[in-house]
């Protein structure tokens, strides 16, 4: 195995033991030297360093003082201590204090010398290779942790998004594009379900349609532009005029139909002449016109018991209508349901 060039400190109070170290490791250790403890601190301090191979015996700060510091300030610093007397009690210090990973005896074989730095070397490249790896690893599992929060908070909105877009079209699916009511397949959906409850629940039930008078003449006098305001107007009337328990739609052209919940023959006189008579009283403004207009309404009422089905009404609501129309307009007709024999 190759040995990676690492920063070797020396460390050593005698001078020729410096030069006789570096000349022997420069060929596999970019070596610095120091002659001191606080000589040493100060190349730390200037660049980081592999390796530190210091004397035990110093003046002032022995070795294992010195590897104490560097395992505090420099703790991925490989350290090692060397010496010339065999002492217990330093040895013990080297290992409890400084951590160093060798104690070497002076004075010392070269190709042992050298053997001990390499493997220093190959653990110092082993133990930076595992950090920059779990570094790389935490870096990834940031990246990760982003993309996946971006990713979901991008899916969030987009979910937002397409149910935003799905309620549109829901509702545009249900709505009348000029005036904002349902439209015929909804109303027609919904005075379906009104007929289901009025079997099920024992409450009056009236249906019917409403008819613009002479609306031929508004697009004739003011074009469809012109017609097509009149319609919106009306839809605005007759939204004020029902109450919030009614439901009204446009079915097609200038026709109207009314779901009047909870509503017998009486409720439904009073709902047609309201209908008739704030429509005949609202006049509606386009391009500086004064536009007044009629609506004639046909009425079917299914009373408490009495069986009805949709089809059968809508004829019934049709045929008052067209009374209403056919008897001078602007009027209503109210039909009413006759029980079934049996």
């Amino acid at each position: 195995m190759s040995v990676p060039t690492c920063t070797l400190l020396v460390v050593d109070d005698e001078h020729y033991i410096l030069t006789t170290l570096a000349h022997l490791l420069g060929a596999d250790f970019s070596v610095l030297t120091a002659n001191s403890a606080e000589a040493a601190k100060e190349l730390f301090d200037r660049q980081p360093i592999d390796i530190i191979l210091s004397d035990q015996k110093m003046p002032r700060t022995t070795g294992v003082q010195l590897l104490e510091w560097v395992r505090q300030n420099h703790p991925n610093t490989v350290r090692l201590l060397m010496t010339g007397f065999v002492e217990l009690e330093d040895a013990i210090a080297a290992i409890n204090r400084g951590h160093v990973y060798h104690y070497l005896l002076k004075p010392w074989r070269v190709e042992e010398l050298r053997q001990v730095l390499r493997h220093a070397a190959e653990k110092f490249t082993l133990e930076r290779s595992g950090e920059d790896l779990l570094e790389q690893l935490r870096q990834l599992n940031r990246d990760l942790e982003k993309r996946v929060t971006e990713r979901t908070r991008e899916l969030q909105e987009a979910n937002h998004l397409l149910q935003q877009r799905t309620r549109e079209l829901e509702r545009l699916a249900l709505t009348d594009p000029l005036t904002g009511l349902f439209n015929r397949r909804a109303t027609e959906e919904l005075a379906r379900f009104e007929l289901k409850r009025h079997a099920r629940y024992p409450s009056p039930l009236t249906l019917g349609y409403i008819d613009v008078d002479h609306f031929k003449q508004v697009n004739t006098d003011y074009l469809l532009t012109g017609g097509d305001e009149v319609l919106r107007h009306l839809a605005r009337i007759l939204l004020g005029a029902l109450r919030e328990v009614d439901s009204v739609g446009r079915i097609g052209g200038e026709e109207f139909l009314v779901i009047a919940r909870e509503t017998n023959e009486e409720g439904a006189h009073i709902l047609a002449e309201r209908i008739r008579s704030t429509v005949e009283q609202s006049a509606i403004e386009y391009q500086g016109h004064s536009i007044s207009i009629t609506v004639s309404i046909g009425f079917a009422v299914a009373e408490v018991g009495v069986p009805a089905d949709y089809q059968e009404m809508m004829e019934m609501a049709a045929g008052a209508l067209r009374r209403a129309k056919e008897t001078g307009r602007n009027r209503s007709e109210i039909q009413l349901l006759a029980p079934h024999a049996g």
